[in-house]
């Protein structure tokens, strides 16, 4: 069965990012490659020699992986929409710790509260951009 791990684009931030996700999710950080560190310079466009070429963070068996665009690449991403990551935890009280901070700097959508389907569920853009849903002790389907 083939693995299906998300892929993010940001736009000079990455590192920055990719270290936060990995505090706040209690993840690794596998892989932080930046574009100077490749082995071949034609992968180093001018001006991107810190920008990160790739980012794996490991969180709980499942792969985040991110870049950011380098310069010359096209116009960088435009706001992140159409998705979200979303988050399960098996109590409301670490659904809430990781929920409000991902939420610094960033906006929630819906506060994180009781639904049919959850003890606990909200949604969120984070200060990257990164839209999140995040739930706690959700029901059997």
């Amino acid at each position: 069965m083939p693995v299906l791990d998300s892929y993010l684009f940001f736009n000079g931030n990455c590192a920055e990012a990719m270290r936060f996700y990995e505090q706040t999710l209690g993840a690794r950080l596998e892989t932080v490659m930046t574009y100077g560190q490749s082995p071949d310079p034609a992968h180093c466009p001018a001006g991107a020699g810190d920008l990160v070429m790739h980012a794996s963070l490991l969180v709980d068996g499942r792969r985040l992986m991110a870049s950011d665009v380098p310069p010359g690449m096209g116009e960088g991403p435009k706001p992140m929409a159409g998705f979200a990551l979303s988050l399960g935890y098996d109590t409301t009280a670490e659904a809430r710790r990781v929920f409000d901070a991902l939420a610094q700097g960033g906006s929630v959508t819906m506060p994180l509260q009781k639904t049919f389907w959850a003890a606990s569920f909200g949604m969120l853009t984070d200060r990257f951009g990164t839209p999140w849903m995040v739930s706690g002790e959700t029901q059997a389907s």
